[in-house]
């Protein structure tokens, strides 16, 4: 089947109307407390109450410089963490989830994930994953608390780099919980520019398959790499795609389709934009053979 649409907010430029839109479509809606300068959960919380049924992501790691002082303020991080810009702290963790809560307006949050989780401890995979357990017991508290649904992590090199792997990730869940976990979901980039997820998947390796196994929700960020790829691809590959595509279109439904992915995260500001991209995701999901024929164009090209 081919993959949902989903709103991702990180560079979406009018996030209440587009929120609206998505929320209208029954979209999932992906944000985290550092995006818009920090504004996207206010931005987003009144479609939010409009329709309390909308399922809603966020993150916790990244913030700015403002909630940086606010945590140190809350005594959750010493002035040093917060010049960071990151963390995976207990206390700031369960701080900024609160905070995430009280932002979109949600007593009980959908789903929470780890943001870019490598950005801590680098060059120390044993540091870093002690910091991911310690981060996952925070969640799995807030779990038992009712206050989120699940939990996950949002990375952009961390499994390609293998600075931690689908395994890994799940064998620290089940750690951080004692046994039955909440880790329910993983979010990286996937597109037709950052292919080594699909072409892993068409052979049943990588993220993207041990995610599916493992029955966890895969959301698929910058499928169009940030807006960069639609001009890379020309109307011939496009068609080669799916003939009467465009090009945005095509690179979407090749994310789409990869096998595993559940959800494709869409910043689309103008009404036009998330049409197409609806659009997109309404046709069948290419098959693997035309998914290998696709990859192996770009490959050697």
């Amino acid at each position: 089947m081919t993959a949902q649409l989903a709103l991702g907010t990180y560079r979406c430029q009018a996030i209440p109307e587009a929120a609206a839109r998505a929320a209208a479509s029954g979209a999932w809606i992906d944000t985290a407390p550092n995006y818009a300068a920090g504004q996207a959960q206010t931005l987003l919380a009144p479609a939010l109450a409009t329709h309390p049924a909308l399922n809603v992501s966020t993150k916790t790691g990244y913030f700015t410089a403002a909630t940086g002082t606010d945590a140190v303020n809350a005594d959750v991080l010493t002035e040093d963490q917060a010049r960071a810009g990151h963390s995976l702290a207990p206390d700031y963790v369960r701080w900024q989830t609160g905070r995430n809560r009280a932002q979109l307006g949600r007593d009980r949050l959908d789903l929470v994930l780890l943001h870019n989780p490598e950005r801590a401890h680098p060059g120390d995979r044993s540091a870093l994953h002690q910091a991911m357990r310690g981060a996952f017991e925070v969640l799995e508290e807030e779990v038992a608390a009712g206050h989120v649904a699940g939990y996950g992590v949002a990375t952009w090199a961390g499994l390609e780099e293998e600075t931690f792997t689908m395994g890994k990730l799940l064998a620290l869940a089940a750690e951080a919980a004692g046994g039955q976990h909440h880790l329910v979901a993983v979010q990286l980039p996937v597109s037709l520019v950052m292919m080594t997820p699909i072409t892993q998947a068409l052979h049943g390796r990588g993220p993207l398959p041990a995610a599916a196994a493992a029955g966890l929700r895969v959301m698929a960020s910058a499928p169009l790499h940030g807006g960069e790829l639609p001009a890379m691809v020309d109307q011939e590959l496009a068609d080669l795609i799916r003939p009467g595509l465009t090009p945005a279109q095509a690179c979407v439904l090749a994310v789409a389709s990869c096998p595993g992915v559940t959800h494709v995260l869409i910043a689309a500001s103008s009404a036009p934009h998330w049409g197409e991209a609806v659009d997109a995701v309404a046709q069948p999901s290419l098959t693997v053979a035309q998914l290998r024929e696709i990859t192996g164009v770009l490959a050697s090209s």
